[in-house]
């Protein structure tokens, strides 16, 4: 054995013939990739992909529903059946309402999805709900 040469490995090889093959080896698989397939950019801010409809609807009905549970909404649809005698009139006028409202937020909400980046909207959205619970909070505590 040298004293000037690199030890051998288990193998027998020694350390500056496998780093010549490993130089290789990742010279030609990067040559080889860079001809078959170019590299694609890595997007942080890609969009979501897009859900069924289901998922959807299903997400956005449990939404609403535990959000209308005891709601003003359902409070005084509750009185007013009980004092007009009339379940499904009011049944019908309610539900005419609460469609008639959802599809203004629909719209608005589409009209401002198409002018704002979905970050504005989250982060105005988090200020709206924070102003609020704070005026909420301010009733509760002084009214």
């Amino acid at each position: 054995m040298k004293l000037d040469s690199a030890p051998l490995g288990f193998s027998g090889i020694s350390q500056t013939e496998i780093e010549l093959e490993l130089e290789d080896s990742i010279d030609s698989k990067l040559t080889t990739a860079t001809l078959i397939e170019p590299v694609q950019p890595v997007v942080a801010d890609s969009p979501q992909k897009q859900q069924s409809a289901v998922v959807i609807f299903g997400t956005t009905f449990i939404t609403i529903f535990l959000a209308e549970i005891g709601d003003k909404t359902q409070l005084s649809t509750l009185l007013m059946s009980a004092e007009s005698h009339s379940p499904w009139i009011v049944f019908m006028g309610s539900a005419a309402a609460l469609i008639t409202t959802s599809l203004l937020s629909v719209l608005l909400g589409s009209w401002i999805a198409s002018r704002l980046s979905p970050k504005i909207v989250e982060k105005s959205a988090g200020v709206m709900l924070l102003v609020i619970s704070l005026m909420l909070f301010w009733d509760v505590f002084h009214g």
